[in-house]
């Protein structure tokens, strides 16, 4: 690159800097001036601005100016400066060290250096100015932060809410509405396709395109006589109840009855089919019946009659004992009859239970279900206990009187022995509290939530199911489809706690 057109303070590249040769004494003085006036134009141009017409740093604004210090430090700036003027030749009368020439190249330097791209210069910036301090009013971000919690709480509080409330199974339908929207009518009815040679009736003008008298045609001579069905319902229906009668009424019928068998006997007796009956001896009619020999020997005629009587009354015990049914025979018969109960109809029962800590009402609660023949399922949950009951319309309707009026439900009894050594019972389904002490039950109560027919049964048995949470109770009802009445007992309890409140 060419300096040579372009003056500054680096060493020179010409011949005449290689070598060094004696100077005059107005050479070296006009050289002094000359290096004199550019420091100074040079310091005036750094207090003023830097590089990119930008203000220098003031540590900056010094550089290249002596000041007064500690000896120490003057000798060592002396040495130096020393060994600078001895580098360069000499320089005695002056002490004071020059400054730098940091204002870059001059205007003349400038449109001389043919490298110089005006493009990357900024002459015209504006110089940077010092931006004023703004402090922030007292409490903002505190404020802010408050806002971001409450924000957070409110988000948290929402997730919560949807939680519990899949949690608990009473999301509400959004769509509603669509439930309620009527179909538009279809362009044609179903039982019209087959007579209409279209999707539509537009042409039903038309008889080409009916389709009533060709072979093809659903519509002939013959008629179809449905096969007659018994009603469902006709099942269902209780026989009639017969007549009741009076105390007097029973009488003349039993008369009547008694006057036409012996009648039948009597006539039996006179055709000679079976022989004629001993005469009915009793203490009353001795002397009526067995006049003379009463008379001869009326001691053995009393023995005789004594005998007869005994004899008459071990046939009537021994009769009795007959027509009595065995132990398999009752049992059998009250299944049948249970059958058939259950034939002419099921209801179901749904009762709600505020605690079963007693240990007696869990047991007649089961040992009754078990012989009406009653299927269903027991929920026992710490808040409250669910107990579903289908069967017979007898078998149902004995249930809800055992419930409702039969067992007394504030009642509490210490627990069995059987239950007070499960360790595995819960502690909220014992009788004595912690402490040992028998549990309250003055605000226990059973209430029917739910009565009605089913059209079949829900439960293949009896049984009962510990829950300890609402999902675990919801879980197994919804086996059965009857998670519904969960929601129902807890809405029961709910408005119960409202009114008593009110």
């Amino acid at each position: 690159m060419d300096r040579h057109g372009s003056p500054g303070l680096g060493p020179r590249n010409d011949a005449a800097s290689r070598v060094q040769k004696p100077d005059s004494a107005a050479d070296k003085a006009a050289k002094l001036a000359a290096l004199k006036a550019r420091v100074s134009a040079a310091i005036g141009t750094t207090k003023a601005k830097g590089g990119l017409n930008v203000g220098l740093h003031p540590a900056l604004e010094d550089i290249g100016q002596w000041k007064p210090g500690n000896k120490a430090n003057d000798s060592k700036a002396n040495a130096g400066s020393l060994g600078s003027r001895q580098r360069n030749g000499g320089n005695k009368g002056h002490t004071k060290h020059k400054p730098l020439d940091l204002s870059g190249p001059s205007q003349d330097e400038i449109k001389n250096n043919p490298y110089y791209d005006a493009s990357l210069s900024a002459p015209n910036a504006k110089p940077r100015q010092s931006r004023h301090l703004i402090f922030n009013q007292k409490g903002k971000y505190i404020q802010q932060a408050n806002a971001l919690r409450r924000q957070a709480a409110l988000e948290a509080l929402k997730k919560k809410i949807a939680a519990g409330t899949r949690k608990v199974g009473i999301d509400e339908d959004k769509d509603v509405e669509k439930n309620f929207v009527v179909d538009d009518p279809p362009d044609i009815e179903w039982w019209d396709e087959g007579l209409v040679d279209g999707k539509n009736y537009d042409d039903i003008e038309n008889p080409s395109i009916l389709k009533i008298d060709t072979e093809d045609s659903i519509i002939t001579r013959y008629i179809q006589h449905p096969v007659a069905i018994e009603p469902p319902q006709d099942r269902n229906v209780p026989p009639p109840k017969p007549m009741y009668l009076t105390s007097n009424e029973q009488a003349k019928l039993r008369r009547q009855r008694r006057m036409a068998d012996l009648k039948e006997e009597q006539a039996k007796v006179r055709l000679g089919l079976v022989p004629a009956p001993p005469p009915k001896v009793k203490k009353g009619n001795l002397m009526r019946v067995l006049g003379e020999e009463a008379v001869k020997d009326p001691t053995a005629v009393e023995a005789r009659v004594n005998r007869e009587i005994a004899e008459r009354h071990t046939k009537h015990l021994q009769t009795n004992e007959e027509r009595k049914l065995t132990k398999e025979q009752k049992h059998e018969k009250l299944a049948t009859n249970q059958e058939k109960d259950a034939a002419k109809g099921l209801h179901m029962l749904v009762f709600k239970i505020n605690t079963l800590a007693n240990g007696q009402h869990r047991y007649k609660i089961n040992i009754n279900a078990d012989q009406l023949a009653l299927t269903g399922l027991v929920i026992m949950h710490p808040k409250q206990n669910l107990i579903i009951v289908e069967g017979g319309e007898w078998s149902t309707k004995h249930y809800k009187k055992l419930m409702l009026n039969r067992i007394n439900w504030t009642e509490n009894l210490p627990s069995r022995d059987k239950d007070a050594q499960n360790e595995t019972l819960k502690q909220w389904l014992r009788a004595e509290t912690e402490d040992g002490d028998l549990k309250d039950l003055a605000e226990n109560r059973c209430q029917l939530i739910f009565e009605g027919e089913i059209k079949s049964r829900a439960f293949r048995k009896w049984g009962s199911k510990v829950c300890e949470t609402d999902s675990e109770a919801r879980e197994v009802l919804s086996k059965a489809k009857l998670e519904n009445f969960w929601n129902l007992a807890k809405s029961t309890a709910a408005s119960a706690t409202a009114t008593a409140a009110y």
